[in-house]
């Protein structure tokens, strides 16, 4: 559709008009729908860059958790929606998860609760298609020294080498590592395999005077919503 024949903002009674409202009364006082309007900037025929907002908003629940979720296919097959609109709305819901993580890392670099480590992690690990596993190194007190992945796999499961894991924790000087990975079909519940690995760490861990403190498994609920299983806070590490 040619965007030089769509509606643009500055279509919208002065009310409407999300940039002016931002200029105006501050970030804060937009909704969603505008604030995604604004990266919008135009709407197609019959229909404003704020209508269209709320049409991509409703097409994952109205939850920007699983907006971030949607891929290019997704928003490509709502009308209106042509690549550069794509792109531009995928990039800041991506900068979004990059910032909650950073946010985190600046807040509290001291991984000593499940909660913290979750949201450390949540970033990196939430809304993938793909399980991954990550490491956090840290020293004595639980200062973080390092992050890293160590490997990633396909929907159900992954393959993790011990020989990467500790050479990873070695590198870093760790002397505590704690451990997390997705389970994209939004299930917390660990399975054998989760199990029976969170010993392998912890033992090997134990051979070479480095502790596991932590194994989380980290989805997305049918609601949207991230959540996680803690091995150590439901007494299996």
């Amino acid at each position: 559709m040619d965007e030089k024949k769509s509606l643009t903002l500055k279509d919208l009674p002065d009310e409407d008009k999300p940039r002016e409202k931002m200029m105006t009364l501050g970030k804060k006082q937009l909704s969603n729908a505008e604030l995604v309007a604004i990266l919008l900037r135009t709407g197609v025929p019959g229909k404003s860059a704020v209508a269209m907002a709320q049409e991509v908003l409703a097409s994952a629940g109205n939850s920007l958790t699983a907006l971030s979720q949607a891929d290019a296919k997704h928003f490509r097959s709502i009308h209106g929606m042509a690549l550069a609109k794509t792109a531009t709305l995928m990039a800041a819901l991506e900068l979004g998860w990059r910032m909650q993580g950073e946010i985190a890392a600046e807040r509290k670099l001291v991984m000593d609760n499940s909660t913290d480590l979750f949201n450390y992690l949540l970033p990196v690990l939430v809304d993938l298609d793909h399980e991954e596993f990550w490491a956090v190194y840290m020293n004595n007190t639980f200062k973080v020294l390092g992050r890293q992945r160590i490997s990633m796999g396909g929907q159900s499961d992954t393959n993790v080498d011990l020989r990467i894991l500790f050479r990873g924790a070695i590198e870093h000087k760790a002397t505590l590592i704690a451990v997390a990975h997705n389970h994209p079909s939004g299930s917390l519940r660990p399975s054998s395999a989760d199990k029976t690995l969170t010993r392998r760490i912890s033992e090997a861990g134990n051979l070479l005077g480095i502790k596991l403190t932590e194994h989380l498994i980290i989805a997305l609920g049918l609601n949207g919503k991230a959540d996680y299983y803690s091995f150590h806070d439901n007494g299996q590490i």
